[in-house]
């Protein structure tokens, strides 16, 4: 066994049709198992305007499938270069996602200098902003440096399952248990002032955000 899992770890890209059938099989659970609520009062979902879009790590993996394609073909995911990273990616892309590969740790420049690009030309760009590796439920500077750069408001964004499983990892992934309810919630967005480049005040404006997002967090 401990062979066999090594192999697997060692493998760097998956079969495209695991990943349709993994995308066709959330979507099936979300809309069978799950009773689905969404808390949108502000009609954010729909608008024409673009937003930098944070949530928590742990509450990604029913994300693409509770949104509308309309949405889902504005997005753009900032995701981790790393082996790990290209799994997801691989697999939000099935749901029509665009990526950017880079994090705080790896290629960040680049994936910013993509993400302000993207946002430029109308996309949202959603971030973890806690991963690849946390602190759980801390927020990295990512986001508040992009929309400082830019000028649009951040867009805090949570998951909340009624009744779930938690995985022994850093962020202690969240697998809703059948049958339970899954709450949409799209919060205040957050408008960052420009030209923010001092490390204090980006801190400041990313505890305001991260304050922001753990008000929408239910555990």
């Amino acid at each position: 066994m401990k062979r066999l899992t090594k192999k697997f770890r060692e493998v760097k890209k998956l079969p495209d049709f695991l990943y349709f059938l993994l995308m066709l099989l959330a979507k099936c659970l979300v809309r069978c198992l799950y009773r689905v609520k969404v808390e949108d009062p502000r009609g954010y979902i729909q608008a024409k305007e673009n937003f930098i879009v944070v949530i928590w790590h742990n509450r990604l993996l029913f994300m693409p499938a509770l949104f509308p394609r309309s949405a889902r073909k504005r997005t753009q995911a900032v995701i981790s270069p790393s082996r790990d990273g290209q799994y997801i990616a691989d697999f939000v892309r099935q749901f029509g996602l665009r990526t950017i590969r880079g994090s705080s740790c790896k290629q960040g420049s680049s994936a910013q200098r993509e993400a302000v690009r993207a946002i430029n030309a109308g996309w949202h760009v959603c971030f973890t902003p806690d991963g690849p590796r946390g602190p759980k439920y801390r927020l990295q500077r990512g986001p508040v440096h992009l929309a400082s750069v830019t000028g649009q408001p951040i867009m805090p964004l949570m998951i909340n399952a009624s009744r779930y499983w938690q995985v022994k990892s850093w962020d202690n992934f969240q697998i809703p248990k059948p049958f339970s309810r899954l709450t949409l919630v799209l919060g205040e967005p957050v408008e960052i002032p420009s030209g923010i480049s001092i490390k204090e005040e980006l801190e400041v404006w990313c505890k305001r955000v991260e304050d922001k997002l753990m008000e929408l967090t239910q555990d």
